[in-house]
């Protein structure tokens, strides 16, 4: 399974860098993380939640982030199992400059996953990891507002398993909905970790 895309942030590149690398920002985006923390330089281990349709459980694993470029990117090789089957991939973040003073993030995973989730189906899999990327660079787009305004409150609020839930299906309905009208059926993905750690 691939993931790959680009999303811009609206502050400086220093600013998202230090974020990509911090476990106490990343803890806050990754939408089912329950427990993450450092094992060792630029290494994490910890526990992923997910639940989707039938299938659900916590993948225990970790992330090691390679080929450190400050501030332009870095490599990452990252496992994972649980109940629900396994996951692991490489993959890459790398920044770069963007109009108005802002930055442009693009990410590139390459997956794979087995057992119970790579049972629901190739479609579901790539859809649902679309929806809880994309909430993942929101969810880091609020925690790099919040340093660049360097407001009183420095953290921004983790989400809920609640609201996460209830974001999550809207995401997924809308980017079901044409294989869903066109009579197709799948369920599931956990690859958030496009960006990994938590704590």
């Amino acid at each position: 399974m691939k993931i790959t895309g680009s999303h811009t942030f609206a502050v400086p590149r220093s600013i998202v860098w230090e974020a990509i690398l911090d476990p106490e920002v990343l803890s806050r985006t990754l939408p089912g993380c329950e427990d993450m923390a450092p094992v060792g330089d630029n290494q994490f281990r910890g526990k992923l939640k997910m639940k989707v349709g039938p299938v659900q459980g916590v993948f225990e694993g970790g992330v090691e982030l390679l080929d450190l470029d400050p501030p332009n990117g870095y490599s990452l090789k990252m496992d994972g199992k649980g109940a629900p089957g396994f996951v692991n991939g490489t993959g890459s973040l790398r920044l770069e400059d963007a109009e108005n003073g802002g930055t442009l993030l693009h990410y590139d995973i390459d997956a794979r996953v087995g057992g119970r989730i790579a049972a629901v189906g190739q479609r579901l899999l790539d859809s649902s990891a679309k929806v809880l990327t994309r909430q993942g660079l929101q969810g880091l787009e609020a925690q790099l507002e919040t340093r660049a305004t360097e407001t009183a409150a420095t953290e921004a609020p983790a989400t809920s398993q609640t609201a996460f839930a209830g974001r999550f299906a809207a995401g997924l309905a809308r980017e079901l909905w044409p294989y869903f009208a066109g009579g197709a059926l799948v369920v599931l993905a956990a690859i958030a970790i496009s960006l990994r750690a938590c704590s």
